[in-house]
């Protein structure tokens, strides 16, 4: 049954959720040309790091922070159209904090920690009880709350969100060892032998790079850190198998607080960050019954609501309808006499008469062309694809014009089509 997130507990109300939202992106490769990782298009028209902040939002916590790094731009202009609502005069606060020199002799963030110390003045200004360290990449849906009474029952130092995950792909993750109180005994962060979960060789318990600290004992950790001439400045390198050595870390399974509608079976989180892995959870949203709920008004997705007159679909000929089946349209786009099939169309986009798109993500503004056929793509934000292109057909002629996977999935950019 779906847990009541009805009314935000208290202990979220004295916590201040703090996103690290800097990444790269490189595995997404042209994706990320001109944009973090965080701000990346999902689900038609939110980003990325939308579902992070929606948590928080929707847990009950009003003090968020959010640093960012490399390639920003894009990302804080979303925030500042889409989470602009925040008021101090309700003891609520939204801050953007770029890497900026804040601290004498700091220049870029170092490391997640850096990111962290940098900006302890303003983490101090406020003065939560409660800090809840988030990435801004990854797509879930989470109460915060339950996490909280955790780490407070237990007395944790650190409390730290954990996932189950095949030991083939926990290479990419912190990997943990627990005891039957769910006190952590081991940590190792990306091994390339993960160790399993015992009794069961094909599971390993990963971090979900969520942690929640009393807000006095991380400012102590950090300073502690920054200090140490030996260390990266990381989380997931430095301070947490500090912490697991010498204080005492608890993991927090994530299906005590994942977020799910009556429409969903299983715990549902996904990083999201491949070609592959972003193409499949993109395309997972067109089934009948998806494994992420978007309609799930009791736990929105809180996103930049650009002002677009509806998705309009025009003519009814014999091979000239505009028709979208079993996909997600969003609002102004035009389908003129062309033929959608299991694809997401993000905002604004127009697709041309004859023109054929299957299986594929199609980001804002992209113009389909009369007559092209796009079958297993994903096309970037404001791409021209041109009249009767075909991709997804040809595998080798694919392969040299875009950046193909090994499964068949074509990028396509703006840059790519300009090089044709």
């Amino acid at each position: 049954m779906p847990i009541n997130h009805s009314s935000p507990g208290p202990l979220a109300r004295s916590a201040m959720a703090y996103v690290l939202a800097g990444g790269r992106g490189s595995r997404l490769h042209e994706l990320c040309d001109n944009r973090a990782k965080p701000a990346v298009y999902f689900g038609g028209k939110s980003r990325i790091i939308d579902f992070t902040l929606s948590n928080a939002l929707n847990s009950g916590i009003r003090r968020i922070a959010v640093a960012t790094q490399y390639k920003a731009h894009s990302l804080i202009r979303h925030m500042q159209r889409g989470w602009n609502f925040f008021r101090p005069e309700r003891n609520e606060s939204f801050d953007i904090l770029p890497a900026s020199q804040r601290i004498a002799g700091a220049s870029w963030y170092a490391g997640t920690a850096d990111a962290v110390y940098q900006n302890l003045d303003i983490i101090e200004s406020y003065n939560p009880e409660y800090i809840v360290l988030l990435a801004g990449d990854h797509v879930y849906k989470m109460d915060y709350e339950p996490m909280l009474q955790q780490h407070v029952e237990q007395k944790a130092d650190i409390t730290i969100a954990s996932l189950e995950v095949p030991v083939k792909e926990a290479s990419h993750f912190g990997v943990m060892h627990v005891d039957e109180n769910d006190v952590v005994i081991d940590f190792v962060e990306k091994p390339q032998k993960p160790p399993h979960v015992p009794g069961n060789p094909a599971v390993a318990l990963a971090s979900m790079g969520i942690y929640v600290f009393n807000t006095k004992f991380l400012i102590d950790q950090v300073r502690r850190d920054a200090a140490d001439p030996h260390s990266t400045h990381d989380f997931g390198k430095d301070i947490i198998p500090y912490l697991v050595k010498y204080g005492k870390a608890v993991a927090h399974p994530f299906s005590r607080s994942c977020v799910r509608s009556r429409e969903e079976a299983s715990v549902y989180w996904r990083d999201v960050g491949t070609i592959e892995s972003y193409w499949e959870a993109n395309i997972d949203l067109t089934a009948v019954v998806p494994q992420l709920d978007l309609f799930d008004h009791n736990w929105p997705i809180w996103t930049y609501a650009e002002i677009t007159p509806p998705a309009k679909f025009v003519h009814d000929e014999q091979g000239r309808r505009g028709i979208a089946i079993s996909s997600l349209v969003a609002g102004g786009c035009i389908v003129s006499g062309a033929s959608i099939r299991r694809s997401l169309v993000g905002t604004g986009a127009r697709v041309h008469s004859y023109a054929f798109v299957e299986n594929s993500v199609i980001l804002p503004a992209v113009d389909v062309g009369r007559g092209a056929r796009l079958r297993n793509v994903v096309v970037d934000k404001g791409a021209q694809i041109p009249p009767k292109l075909v991709v997804g057909e040809d595998p080798e002629l694919d392969a040299e014009r875009f950046r193909r996977t090994e499964n068949g999935i074509c990028l396509i950019t703006q840059h790519m089509i300009d090089r044709l």
